[in-house]
């Protein structure tokens, strides 16, 4: 069976990986101490790490036996690109409406 892939919005829509994202900005953590922080299975935690890695949210890395997680850029930048998309559409129309203002005021 093929894994669905999620988009950015999909991967950061789940609370949980909003979580593990949030502990990740303090620190990076072995998966097993990321597991410690939730009332769920580690198989289950281990699902959200691995969509936050296939999503480029995080980088892992075995060290001895342990995998640290890392936040990573790629993803974020996914988000950022989208919400930079919106702040111009919103900035464009803002300055319409400041010309239309300004040349009611003048009339």
């Amino acid at each position: 069976m093929a894994q669905q892939t999620l988009d950015a919005f999909q991967v950061v829509g789940d609370a949980s990986r909003r979580e593990i994202l949030q502990m990740l900005s303090k620190d990076s953590l072995t998966i097993n101490s990321i597991a410690d922080n939730f009332d769920m299975s580690r198989p289950a935690v281990s699902k959200h790490i691995k969509i936050l890695y296939n999503a480029g949210f995080i980088s892992i890395q075995d060290v001895g036996r342990e995998r640290y997680c890392t936040l990573k850029e790629d993803g974020f930048n996914k988000l950022q690109e989208w919400i930079n998309y919106f702040d111009k559409f919103w900035a464009s129309k803002l300055q319409k409406l400041e010309t239309i203002l300004n040349n009611k005021t003048k009339n």
